[in-house]
């Protein structure tokens, strides 16, 4: 690990105002650059309400340098097998110190912990056309052992969110077989 330290506080806990609104913010910084073209105008990937409930739910993990919060990730459980992370973020200004390989990580060794074996992650796509931040992803998490398992439309998996889109989208999605060791 770097110099940063990552920490999953336990579910019930609360976090203060100023936390919820860093990590929304910074998620929101990320993804605005790493999703451009893909939002309408004006539309954002969280809220602070929204880190704080997952908070509470005991599911967002945090990088911080210092005191400094450098990133960020949401680790969920789906089934009794199968664990999923998602809004992976990672401080723009921090780039390339391994922030967001050790938040997968992090979330894996979490997955394993809690008596999963299979991680999953869906990548937002657009579906006429190539987005080099998503190209970059799609071949980043190919890198660290996820596989490319299926396809679904936003529509169908997240209505709320479609009306959203500036474009057409599909959520891929991406399994890897997690092990000890």
């Amino acid at each position: 690990m770097n110099d940063f330290r990552l920490s999953l506080p336990p579910a019930g806990t609360h976090a203060e105002p100023a936390v919820l609104t860093r990590l929304s913010d910074l998620v929101n910084e990320v993804y605005a650059e790493a999703e451009k073209g893909l939002w309408r105008a004006g539309a954002t990937r969280t809220s602070a309400a929204e880190v704080a409930e997952m908070t509470l739910a005991g599911q967002i993990a945090v990088a911080c340098l210092g005191e400094h919060i450098v990133g960020c990730v949401r680790i969920r459980p789906i089934d009794e097998h199968t664990a999923e992370f998602g809004m992976l973020t990672a401080d723009p200004a921090h780039r390339g110190q391994g922030i967001g390989r050790d938040l997968v990580a992090f979330a894996e060794r979490r997955a394993l912990d809690s008596g999963r074996r299979v991680m999953r992650l869906e990548l937002l796509t657009p579906r006429s056309w190539t987005h080099p931040s998503k190209e970059f992803l799609a071949g980043w998490y190919t890198r660290l052992g996820y596989e490319r398992t299926g396809v679904n439309a936003v529509d169908d998996s997240y209505p709320a969110l479609a009306p959203l889109l500036a474009t057409p989208c599909d959520m891929v999605v991406y399994r890897k077989h997690l092990e000890e060791g």
